[in-house]
């Protein structure tokens, strides 16, 4: 859906998220879809989490786009489709909400895209290395199992029996493309290497490991 999007309207410089999946937190690793974004060079700026108040426009936008699509009298998804598609149409193109004028006739600036996108160049326009520079200026903590294991990106990773218990700060270095894992005072532990955060991984959303779901129990 995001590549159609950008297909018609090019790359934005920043995308305001929520917390939660697909987005992920600013206090955890970013998720393959943000992962995906930086590297097409999009700024991802998180939400706080329960304070709507913080994106007052997209939140209001949302409320009154309800309102007109009303989904509540939609049969099928088809039907949503169309009323979303009328909604925004109209709120556009026509309804004079600037000065008696559409914001379309206001800001028409924004039909003319500065930052072009077509699917058949994201090899071109993707970077790894933009991936690489972001992560490499965060931290993230872990507390490790009974077993000495911790998980990043749904991955188990071993530090070994004897870090049981104990949280450890988690680094990424760029240049070695190694997870650098240290105790809280700064004594490195482990290095491990980074291996889910190839290209091809991070393009195909395919950064985490999708654990099987457990079947249900039927008694016997």
């Amino acid at each position: 859906m995001f590549r159609r999007v950008f297909e018609e309207w090019g790359l934005p410089e920043q995308m305001r998220v929520d917390n939660g999946h697909p987005w992920g937190s600013a206090k955890d690793l970013p998720p393959a879809f943000a992962l995906w974004l930086i590297g097409l060079s999009i700024t991802v700026i998180w939400n706080p989490p329960h304070q709507p108040w913080c994106n007052p426009k997209v939140e209001r936008c949302n409320g009154v786009t309800q309102q007109w699509a009303e989904p509540h009298a939609c049969t099928d998804p088809k039907t949503l489709e169309r009323h979303l598609e009328w909604a925004t149409r109209v709120q556009r193109q026509e309804y004079p909400s600037i000065q008696g004028r559409p914001r379309i006739e206001t800001y028409p600036q924004l039909l003319r895209s500065e930052r072009p996108y077509h699917v058949v160049d994201e090899p071109r326009l993707w970077d790894l290395s933009r991936v690489e520079a972001f992560l490499a200026q965060g931290v993230w903590y872990r507390r490790a199992d009974r077993y000495g294991l911790i998980s990043l990106y749904n991955r188990n990773k071993g530090l070994g029996k004897a870090y049981s218990g104990q949280e450890v700060a988690v680094r990424f270095d760029p240049e070695s493309r190694h997870w650098v894992v240290s105790d809280l005072e700064d004594k490195v532990i482990v290095r491990l290497i980074a291996a889910e955060l190839s290209r091809d991984r991070v393009i195909n959303l395919e950064v985490g490991h999708h654990r099987p779901r457990r079947k249900k129990s039927n008694g016997v």
